[in-house]
């Protein structure tokens, strides 16, 4: 009975917010001028994605994407702290407790949702201001443009939570330079403003306060090809100055994480960040430590794999683990500790890396045959 009262509330909620008003919708869909504009619209969440502003950010997409009268398309975030800070993991755990039918949906819809903007055929651009993580990077990475800020940050801190950075993180991290990557999927180190363009993940930097007359030089733009596009942002990029002499964070330290971040397995990394023994390996080794173990492992071979593969085989194989992490303890635990108790101790089963075998690892990699996810 409290199963079916739960699924009820769970349902009443979806309902409830499927009535609000426009001014209150949770994700602004408009055209002005030549552009398609998405304002992610949830500032108290800090624009997490919900499951309804998925259903409603795809098909528009891909009507743009077929509208001759639309030539570029641009996501952004209200409220000034964050372009999106992530996935709604609240939602998914509810609907995890009472096994809803959520924990195939959104994960499937989403990852339909980053692969539509890895696709797309208009030029597709990321006003990537503020807060910017796991399902954030999800909706921005994987366009054309991504414009970072100075209040850019960005993290895909999922090994935190149980889980793995997912969204095609199997994709773009094992794509930037050297083992760098491996080593922001495995910590979840979070990188600020200019850092973000220069490990690869924006592709400009613009002064925070000059986004609106970006916005409205992108839309003004006259039939825009993706050059002149790039050539907008290029001056906009080229006028700011902010944090410029400013030294890349880890640039002292990328000789130490292309060797210890290229061994094989988590154990072999962990091997060479003790055998290391400077600050900056000890300081890596505590972190990974707080991590939860099968995480780790997962992960480590979501980035060896998606090395090699498409954005379409990555998504395939990324589902297949969130279905795996769904039916598993760390992610209920990880999200109990981090979110919702905020005792920042989870207790992860299994408690080591010893402990999480070869056997389980591949188990979660297994198609899912009539469930796995078509793109």
């Amino acid at each position: 009975r409290l199963r079916i009262l739960n699924r009820l509330q769970v349902i009443l909620q979806h309902v409830k917010m499927s009535k609000q008003t426009d001014a209150a919708a949770e994700v602004l869909l408009e055209k002005k001028g030549g552009a398609g504009i998405i304002t992610l619209n949830r500032p108290k969440a800090l624009n997490a994605l919900n499951f309804s502003m998925i259903q409603q950010i795809y098909p528009q997409i891909k009507m743009w994407e077929q509208d001759p009268e639309t030539f570029l398309i641009i996501i952004k975030g209200t409220g000034g702290k964050a372009f999106c800070a992530g996935g709604d993991i609240r939602a998914i755990t509810e609907a995890g407790k009472v096994g809803d039918k959520l924990l195939q949906d959104f994960f499937r819809r989403e990852y339909t949702l980053n692969y539509a903007i890895g696709t797309c055929k208009k030029p597709y651009v990321a006003l990537i201001d503020g807060i910017t993580m796991g399902g954030g990077v999800g909706v921005s990475v994987h366009g054309h443009f991504r414009v970072a800020t100075e209040k850019t940050i960005f993290a895909m801190p999922e090994t935190a939570i149980g889980l793995f950075p997912d969204v095609g993180g199997g994709y773009f991290l094992p794509r930037l330079s050297g083992k760098i990557g491996y080593y922001l999927a495995l910590t979840g180190c979070r990188l600020k403003g200019r850092d973000v363009l220069r490990v690869g993940i924006a592709t400009h930097f613009v002064e925070s306060a000059k986004l609106p007359a970006l916005e409205k030089d992108l839309i003004a733009l006259k039939s825009p090809s993706k050059e002149k596009i790039a050539d907008l942002l290029n001056s906009y990029h080229m006028k700011c100055t902010i944090d410029q002499e400013k030294e890349f964070v880890l640039d002292e330290h990328m000789e130490k994480i292309n060797s210890l971040f290229s061994a094989n397995s988590m154990e072999e990394i962990v091997k060479k960040l003790k055998q290391d023994g400077s600050p900056f390996a000890m300081k890596q080794l505590e972190t990974i430590n707080k991590m939860s173990p099968t995480s780790l492992k997962l992960t480590l071979r979501q980035l060896r794999e998606g090395a090699s593969m498409s954005l379409q085989e990555v998504l395939r194989m990324e589902y297949r683990l969130s279905q795996a992490c769904m039916k598993g303890h760390d992610f209920y635990e990880g999200v109990r500790a981090v979110l919702i108790d905020k005792d920042q101790s989870p207790k992860w089963k299994p408690a080591s890396l010893e402990e999480v075998s070869d056997e389980f690892v591949d188990n979660c990699f297994k198609p899912l045959g009539n469930d796995d996810l078509k793109l």
